[in-house]
Formats: C-alpha cells, structure tokens, sequence
C-alpha cells in the first residue's frame, strides 16, 4: 500500500505561481512513474504532467512551458511548479503515483486561479 498527501493548492491571481507536493509512504519503494491530473466540474480528469523514475518528462499541450513536474526519489516526494497561471487551470489538481502492481491518487488539491 502507498499513502499520497498532496499540498500546496489555493488562490492565485492570473500570472502567479504554485508549488504542489505530492509526498507518498509506505511501500513506496515500489514506485516507478509518477504524474499530476487535474479536473474541472463536468468534466473528465485530465493529464497535466507526469516523470519516469529516470526522470523523463511529459506535459499536456495546454501546460507545456508554464508547468514543470520534478521528483526527489530519496523522498518519494513529487513537484509541480505552475508558472504563469491563468484562470482556465482552474481545477482539483490529483497526484498519482505507479507501482507494479496498481496506481495510487491522492484526495486532491484545489488550484484557483482568478482574473
């Protein structure tokens, strides 16, 4: 079993940055690949970002440039620096951690980003 807990969400204006973290326990020593999803009301959970245990990266189109997800594998923490933040990233942001036997998410954190 691992645990996440997400931190770092809240209320930014258009233009701000965010740092979420996303620390797991528990058998983490387990964890290959990592990532960030985020989703609006109505609307299917999206892919933001996610990190290979090498540390090879991905990024949707809408974030790629402004978003920057790292990992720190002695912590079994990752990252997500948002930069230039605008109102339709909006969204509860989810980690998800992968294992070789199953995925992990975590409870969610709230980005809101106002004009």
């Amino acid at each position: 079993q691992v645990q996440l807990v997400e931190s770092g969400g809240g209320l930014v204006q258009t233009g701000g940055s965010l740092r979420l973290s996303c620390a797991a326990s528990g058998s983490a020593s387990t964890i290959n690949s990592m990532g960030w999803y985020r989703q609006t009301p109505g609307k299917q959970r999206e892919l933001v970002a996610t990190i290979t245990r090498g540390g090879s990266t991905d990024y949707a189109n809408s974030v790629r440039g402004r978003f920057t997800i790292s990992r720190d594998n002695a912590k079994n923490t990752e990252y997500l620096q948002m930069n230039s933040l605008k109102p339709e990233d909006t969204a509860v942001y989810y980690c998800k951690v992968d294992t070789n036997r199953r995925a992990y998410w975590g409870q969610g954190t709230q980005v809101t980003v106002s004009s």
